[in-house]
């Protein structure tokens, strides 16, 4: 579960946890601003370890928590709430019920959020954006990393366009050059796959859509690195310089003869397999020249967190978009909001609610709670839950997205105690609490009356709710209670023992 948060912290973590590479960096902050202390990488290839049934091997699961246990270490004594860890490509397929999730969290000992592609997009243009220049020109961003590309058109530090390509180093170097051979064939063929995966989207992204071009990530970066040594580019990335290197890589004729000044050992393995998918890139969106930026993801994810600290998080905007764009009553949303926090404040302690991240969930799943009558009033909670799991909701990590979906799913009818395992054991009973204390909130105002509900009491231990109101009003309001003895069922079915007075 999130920590309580008492104070703000001055030191501040971010970790990457990519399918190629992990990365740690450490920041301090000073007067508002970022102060960077601290960067660790390790190769760590955990896409190379996924296999067809999406299971993780068992050499890579050990590099990669071995990389965790040392990261692990320099940020035990930063808490939770100063720490922001993100998986990517990879960790979003793996299939194993959340046992290698559950192994890397302990021990990073913090909560690692599995974002989804379009979120890793902003998040890689919010870090780029902080490293350019200011200007309202339109930017393109190419991110290549070991499992998926992301392209990201975006002005100032707002995105425009965002996508998620299955192509990346690693799984392009996997598929097309399997035993470390390169030849011709094998290149244009993963170039031509590559433009095949662009295809879709090249419209919004081809030159003509931006005035900028701007490369991050570890390809790139060595890319940029190996063409400036040779004295193909004399400026980030060019079409000419990249050809050159195409024909490099296909000279040298398999991966360990790649003898190229500005390339790492590391890097090797998969070099071939990035260098397709950036010519991709470049052919399909009409690219002259790239620039190379330094920032990526990562200090993406420190700008984020740095924002949430001051009280700017960008999941509020997302929330008030959805209100706007779904044309949600905004003050029944209030109402049932202020209610909902109303119990909770009253059960936080005993309930073990007392999370800042558990409470903005609850608020918004409050606030959020009509949305699927948008697509038709019957069985609008399911509707809503829908929409919400599978929006592209900006800020929003694929748990706290889920948990958000699960709350609108069970705030009617019949409790859905089952659907709550997805969610994780940690999570499974707080989340089923929370759905409680919604639930009362939106019974308590069925009739939709502006008039203020009369001063409302709750306590809660265990399996145990005990509503108190003002003498005489359950009395005079016979429909309200009707619902509240309907609502006793339906919790008893749950586990939950609901009596009121």
């Amino acid at each position: 579960m999130p920590e309580s948060v008492t104070a703000p912290p001055r030191t501040i973590a971010a970790v990457d946890l990519g399918s190629n590479s992990f990365h740690l960096i450490v920041a301090q902050i000073e007067n508002g601003q970022l102060q960077v202390i601290d960067r660790l990488k390790e190769m760590v290839r955990l896409g190379a370890g996924l296999d067809n049934r999406k299971r993780l091997s068992e050499e890579a699961q050990e590099r990669a928590l071995d990389c965790l246990s040392r990261f692990g270490e320099l940020l035990h004594d930063l808490p939770q709430h100063a720490v922001r860890a993100v998986g990517t490509n990879t960790l979003r397929q793996i299939r194993d019920g959340g046992t290698f999730l559950h192994k890397a969290e302990k021990l990073l000992n913090h909560p690692i959020e599995i974002i989804a592609g379009h979120e890793e997009a902003r998040l890689v243009y919010l870090g780029v954006a902080h490293g350019l220049a200011g200007g309202e020109e339109k930017r393109l961003v190419v991110d290549i990393g070991g499992g998926s590309t992301e392209l990201i058109v975006g002005t100032g530090m707002e995105t425009l366009n965002r996508e998620s390509l299955f192509m990346g180093c690693v799984n392009f170097s996997q598929r097309f050059f399997p035993n470390q051979k390169i030849t011709r064939q094998l290149m244009d063929a993963a170039v031509i796959a590559g433009r095949l995966e662009v295809r879709p989207v090249q419209t919004i992204y081809e030159s003509g859509n931006w005035e900028l071009a701007v490369g991050s990530s570890g390809t790139i970066r060595s890319i940029r690195d190996v063409v400036q040594s040779q004295g193909w580019a004399d400026k980030g990335i060019t079409r000419k310089s990249l050809k050159k290197l195409r024909k490099a890589i296909i000279d040298a004729g398999d991966a360990d003869s790649l003898e190229l000044e500005g390339l790492s050992e590391n890097r090797r393995p998969v070099f071939a397999g990035g260098v397709a998918v950036l010519s991709a890139v470049f052919q399909a969106l009409n690219i002259e020249q790239m620039l190379v930026s330094s920032l990526a993801l990562r200090e993406g994810l420190l700008y984020e967190l740095l924002g949430s600290i001051q009280h700017h998080d960008v999941r509020e905007r997302t929330v008030d978009t959805l209100v706007q764009r779904y044309g949600l009553d905004k003050g029944q949303g209030q109402r049932v909001s202020e209610t909902t926090m109303l119990l909770l404040d009253q059960v936080a302690e005993t309930w073990r609610l007392d999370s800042p991240e558990l409470r903005l969930l609850l608020r918004w799943a409050a606030v959020l709670h009509e949305i699927g009558v948008a697509i038709s009033h019957g069985g609008y909670h399911k509707h809503g839950a829908y929409i919400l799991a599978n929006a592209d909701l900006a800020g929003f990590s694929r748990q706290s997205q889920g948990m958000l979906a699960m709350l609108v799913r069970a705030h009617r009818r019949k409790f859905p105690s089952s659907q709550f395992n997805g969610l994780g054991s940690e999570l499974h009973e707080y989340s089923k609490r929370l759905a409680i204390l919604l639930r009362l909130a939106v019974l308590l105002h069925r009739g939709r009356s502006p008039r203020r509900n009369p001063k409302l009491g709750i306590m809660a231990e265990k399996s145990n709710i005990i509503l108190s109101f003002p003498a005489g009003w359950l009395e005079a309001h016979p429909l309200t209670t009707a619902e509240l003895e309907r609502e006793a069922k339906y919790l008893d079915s749950a586990g939950y023992f609901l009596s009121y007075s």
